[in-house]
């Protein structure tokens, strides 16, 4: 599959490479500092692993298992000292720490983001305790920085703001709203150096198969159609790299203002629209996308725009990269990979 136009499509007349990249949320200087990526393996959390050695980072890498993170290594150029920890038994947040002192922590971890994960036991200990685990065996030394999900928000409208009411439904979030509400009370009573990032739609290179990105380009690779829902449901898209620069900012600005961050562009976009702006770079005719083939999903949020003030005071800024640009490097770094 070649995608159309390549960087000579439209809106990069001379393939300006350049462009897309000032586009993006500036990457901070770790220069000298020691961070731990929990969950490297991951499809952000690779994106965290290559960002933060691209800054100066001195990284180590936990993943499950030793064989994954070696298929990455290369592919990826992921680097750093390897930590083969499974942090779903009881205790694994000392044995990952390993009695160091990180400047950041960044945990990725998450269970149930897969419709085939539903297993409760282990959403508990992952999304739940473990973090919990993790932040107490950190004690204040170091930052620690939460991933989070915009599912904690569940049934509720608005601009979801932080401080704002949470209805979670889903097991996964139920479990990760319950995480960061004990990181917070660490935080507020013990001072800990803990926050959660909450995240939204995120897309791009690396993503599950069956995720809306992989399958649009495997429908385009394979010249075929693909059934998708109606596709009105509106979204807060945030391309993977942007947000590992985020993620990373986070954990070294000053202490944030609050223990709880959207990270988001604060615009919403319909499933619809993201299909067909990848369609046309992807050269998939727009009667191969069957809208409304598959019935809509029932944990759909519905809301308006994410607010990011929290985000922009901590940062002085927030993600930017628009949708069609953000889709065109996706789809760039994934034939380069293929």
């Amino acid at each position: 599959m070649k995608m159309r136009g390549g960087w000579q499509g439209r809106g990069y007349p001379h393939g300006d490479r350049r462009a897309i990249l000032l586009a993006m949320f500036p990457p901070p200087s770790l220069s000298g500092r020691r961070l731990l990526v929990l969950g490297a393996t991951g499809f952000i959390g690779r994106w965290v692993a290559r960002v933060a050695r691209s800054a100066g980072a001195t990284t180590v890498l936990q993943a499950r298992s030793a064989a994954a993170l070696a298929a990455l290594r290369s592919r990826w150029e992921l680097e750093g000292e390897e930590r083969i920890v499974d942090l779903a038994r009881a205790g694994s947040a000392a044995t990952v720490l390993a009695g160091e002192t990180f400047d950041l922590v960044v945990n990725l971890v998450g269970y149930g983001v897969d419709r085939s994960e539903r297993d409760e036991g282990l959403a508990r200990r992952l999304n739940e305790e473990f973090p919990v685990e993790l932040a107490a065996a950190m004690g204040r030394a170091g930052r620690l920085v939460h991933v989070g999900s915009a599912l904690e928000y569940g049934e509720v409208g608005g601009d979801l703001d932080e401080e704002g009411p949470h209805r979670a439904t889903t097991l996964y979030g139920r479990s990760k709203l319950a995480a960061t509400r004990a990181l917070s009370k660490l935080r507020e009573r013990e001072g800990h150096d803990c926050l959660t990032a909450r995240l939204f739609t995120v897309y791009g290179p690396g993503e599950h198969e069956g995720r809306l990105l992989p399958a649009l380009v495997a429908a385009a690779r394979a010249g075929r159609s693909i059934d998708l829902s109606a596709g009105l449901q509106r979204r807060d898209f945030c391309q993977v790299e942007e947000v590992a620069r985020v993620l990373l900012a986070l954990g070294v600005a000053e202490r944030p203002a609050g223990g709880v961050i959207n990270v988001a562009r604060g615009r919403l976009e319909s499933v619809r629209e993201f299909c067909r702006t990848a369609a046309g770079l992807l050269g998939l005719a727009a009667e191969d996308l069957r809208f409304g083939a598959l019935p809509q999903r029932a944990e759909e949020m519905e809301h308006d725009p994410v607010s990011t003030r929290r985000l922009e005071a901590t940062l002085g800024g927030r993600p930017e990269l628009p949708l069609e640009e953000g889709l065109r490097r996706s789809l760039e770094f994934n034939e380069e990979l293929t």
